[in-house]
Order: C-alpha cells, then sequence, then structure tokens
C-alpha cells in the first residue's frame, strides 16, 4: 500500500482509539493524547481551509463495483462535482470509492478522511492525494465530516453509516448547527426497512418535525434534483458552479 502524505505523523500499529476509550492513565499519557489531538486538528485546519463547499457522501465500505449502488455512487460523486462542490468521504472501498471515483473522473477535488480499522478500511485510488487522511479518532474524523458539509448523501451502509447520519440529525435536533446542512438519504427500499422515525415520534422519544431531517429519494434524477435545488438554495454562488450542459447533468445522460 503506498504511503499516505501524512504517514509520518501517524503511529499506525497503535489501536489510538482503543486505548483513548480504556479510561483514565498516567497524566503524561493523556498530555501525548491531548498533542495528538490538537495535532490532527491543525493539520486538518491547515490543509482543509481552501479546498471550498464540501458535500459528504456516506454508504458501506462491503458493496462491490457490480453493486448498482456503486454505480450509482459512482454518477452522484460526478454530479456533486459539476455543482462546483468538493466530493468528501471516508476515503475507504465501496460506495465511498464510487462516489470520489465520479467527482475525480468529472475533474473534481476528492476528500478522504480515512481511519485505520482491522478490515474494510483502506484509501481509495481516487483521493486527491494531497487530500488523503488518516485520523487517529473517529471523534476527530466525524468533526470534519461536519465542518465541511454542505449537504450529505446518505447510500445504504451499516453501523458506521447510521451514526454519522444520526450524529448530524442529532446536531440539528438540538440546534446545534448554524448552518444548513441537506441531508439526501437514497434507497427508499433499504432505508424503509432501516429506519422508523415515525415509531419514535409516536413515542414522543422525538418531536414530529423531526422525521421531516431528511429527504429521502429513489432515482439518480431525484436525488440530483434535490440536491441541486438545496445546494442552489442555501450554498451555491453562481460563479462556484462548474458549467453543467442544457441538456441535463452526466448523472442523467449515462441512465440506461
Amino acid at each position: 500500500m503506498p504511503e499516505l502524505p501524512h504517514s509520518h505523523l501517524i503511529l499506525p500499529q497503535e489501536p489510538a482509539d482503543k486505548i483513548f476509550l480504556e479510561g483514565p492513565r498516567s497524566r503524561f499519557a493523556e498530555f501525548c493524547t491531548l498533542l495528538r489531538v490538537m495535532r490532527d486538528f491543525l493539520r486538518g485546519f491547515r490543509t482543509l481551509h481552501f479546498v471550498g463547499p464540501c458535500v459528504t457522501v456516506f454508504g458501506s465500505a462491503r458493496v462491490k463495483p457490480d453493486d448498482p449502488h456503486y454505480e450509482l455512487a459512482r454518477k452522484m460523486g460526478e454530479a456533486i462535482a459539476r455543482l462546483g462542490f468538493t466530493v468528501m468521504t471516508g476515503g475507504g472501498p465501496g460506495i465511498m470509492e464510487a462516489a470520489n471515483r465520479g467527482a475525480r473522473e468529472a475533474g473534481g477535488k476528492t476528500i478522504g478522511l480515512n481511519i485505520r480499522l482491522p478490515f474494510e478500511q483502506y484509501p481509495n485510488q481516487y483521493i486527491t492525494p494531497e487530500l488523503n487522511f488518516e485520523f487517529h479518532y473517529f471523534f476527530m474524523r466525524k468533526y470534519w465530516f461536519a465542518y465541511l458539509a454542505k449537504a450529505l448523501v446518505v447510500f445504504p451502509g451499516g453501523f458506521g453509516t447510521l451514526d454519522e447520519l444520526f450524529e448530524i440529525l442529532t446536531l440539528a435536533q438540538t440546534h446545534k448547527l448554524a448552518k444548513k446542512i441537506l441531508v439526501i438519504v437514497y434507497g427508499k427500499e433499504y432505508w424503509n426497512r432501516v429506519l422508523n422515525l415515525e415509531a419514535l415520534a409516536d413515542a414522543g422519544t422525538i418531536s414530529p418535525e423531526d422525521v421531516n431531517g431528511f429527504t429521502m429519494v429513489d432515482t439518480p434524477e431525484e436525488a440530483f434534483e434535490v440536491l441541486k435545488e438545496g445546494l442552489t438554495r442555501y450554498h451555491l454562488q453562481p460563479q462556484q458552479a462548474r458549467p453543467v450542459p442544457e441538456e441535463g447533468p452526466e448523472i442523467a445522460k449515462t441512465l440506461p
């Protein structure tokens, strides 16, 4: 595996999250953890400050290139890049690779926020090299997902995808977000079986308006229109957008 741009700042064999969550350690060890967290913050602020507005794409790392969702995520990455936004993912395989790939093929920048795991997670080849990161801690990685994102597109995924989705929904529900983050959930058949927010509202554990925290879509055209309308309304300046042909974006032209 090729060396990452910031690999000299990483201790590859140290399970940082595991040690961090074991509980209190010596004061010197805790101080070293603080320095590492500060270093990850500084590294992110220094490099990511200039990448411009981003759209984050979440989804399963286990999706293979022959899965229909892989191609859909690839087309979505292309459409996002053509709108003038940087595509940001967790940097791994599956849906993340597909979104990075589509943006890269459309000439856009792509960010990969990696974290070392025992399996599944490795940086895909479509990340812009200088924007390929590997973080020590999950909470640090999740911070950058929220800090840079103007919108989220959530494809079918597992625990990690659900964690990231509900993190943003919770921040919005508790009014911790000063900006509008558009949330698009792709794949009604899958997500209707996984998510039942109406049950939470009926039980009184969330408010009825919380059910509308995201928009669920089921076709590439629908996803693109929701994304384009939301980004244009809340974030997109005309000079930021890449030219898109009048007959529609590539996401539509390449449909069967």
